[in-house]
C-alpha cells in the first residue's frame, strides 16, 4: 500500500504542476473610492457590488483613494453639513476594512484595470461637479489615474454618477448615466447627461441593469444609483459592468 501510494504521488505531483500552471493569471484591479456615504463620500453598496462582483470574478484587488479633505461632511440623517472635517483616504477605509493606499502610489503598470464606484464624492471629492457641472475640475491625482489608464489602453469602469470623470478627461468618449429624461422621478438627475454632452462626450440611455460599452476606449459605464429602483438591480447592473471590465483584461 506504502508503495502504492508513493506511486501515485509520483504520477500525479507533475500534472498537478501543470494545472497549476496553465491557470490564468487573476487580473489586478485597482478601485478608487471617494469617502463612505452616499451624500459625501462613495455610496456604500455600489462600492460593496463592485467588490463582491470582482471577488466572485476572481480579480485581485486593491483599493486606493486621495488623501485629501472631503468637499464637505453630510450629517446622513438629517440630509444637512455638519460643522467638521474628514479625510478622503480616513473614511474610504471603513470600506476597504483598513486594506487601502493613498491613490498617489497607485502604480498603472501593476493594474490591469481600473474601476470607480458612484456616491456623490464622486462629484465633490475626485471632482468639482455637484457645484461646478460641466466646468468642473478634477483632482490631479484622479486626472492621472484615469489618463494613464487610458492611454496604456486598460480598461475603466464607472458607475452612477462617476461616469462625468470619463467625460471630462477622454474628448470623445461615450458614456451612460442612465437616462435624460425623468420619467415621473425615476431617474431625478437626468440633467447629468445634458453635462456630459456639454464636456464633449456622448451619453447613450440605459437602463438600470443594463450597461454601455465605448469599446474604442475601454470604458465601462452603468447607472446605479441615479435610477430610484430595487437595490437588486443596482446590484446586477454593476455585476455587467464588472464583468464587461474583466472580459476587457
Amino acid at each position: 500500500m506504502l508503495a502504492a501510494a508513493h506511486l501515485l504521488r509520483f504520477v500525479t505531483a507533475p500534472l498537478a504542476r501543470h494545472i497549476h500552471m496553465s491557470r490564468p493569471a487573476s487580473a489586478k484591479v485597482a478601485v478608487v473610492l471617494s469617502g463612505c456615504g452616499v451624500y459625501d463620500g462613495s455610496e456604500v453598496h455600489e462600492a460593496s457590488a463592485v467588490m463582491v462582483h470582482l471577488s466572485r470574478g476572481g480579480a485581485d484587488v486593491a483599493i486606493f483613494a486621495p488623501d485629501v479633505d472631503q468637499m464637505h461632511v453630510i450629517n446622513h440623517t438629517k440630509g444637512e453639513p455638519m460643522e467638521e472635517k474628514r479625510n478622503v483616504l480616513v473614511e474610504s477605509a471603513r470600506i476597504a476594512r483598513g486594506k487601502i493606499a493613498a491613490l498617489s502610489t497607485l502604480d498603472v503598470a501593476g493594474h490591469d484595470a481600473v474601476i470607480l464606484p458612484g456616491g456623490f464624492g464622486a462629484a465633490k471629492n475626485l471632482c468639482t461637479f455637484a457645484v461646478d457641472g460641466a466646468d468642473c475640475k478634477v483632482n490631479p491625482e484622479v486626472e492621472k489615474t484615469i489618463k494613464s489608464f487610458h492611454d496604456a489602453k486598460k480598461p475603466i469602469g464607472l458607475c452612477c454618477i462617476a461616469p462625468v470623470l470619463a467625460a471630462k478627461l477622454i474628448p470623445g468618449c461615450s458614456v451612460t448615466v442612465g437616462n435624460d429624461q425623468e420619467e415621473g422621478g425615476r431617474w431625478p438627475y437626468a440633467g447629468t447627461a445634458g453635462a456630459v454632452g456639454k464636456m464633449g462626450a456622448t451619453h447613450i440611455r440605459r437602463d438600470v441593469n443594463e450597461v454601455h460599452v465605448d469599446t474604442a476606449n475601454k470604458i465601462v459605464t452603468t447607472p446605479a444609483f441615479m435610477c430610484e429602483t430595487k437595490l437588486h438591480e443596482i446590484y446586477d447592473g454593476i455585476g455587467h459592468m464588472v464583468k464587461e471590465v474583466l472580459d476587457m483584461v
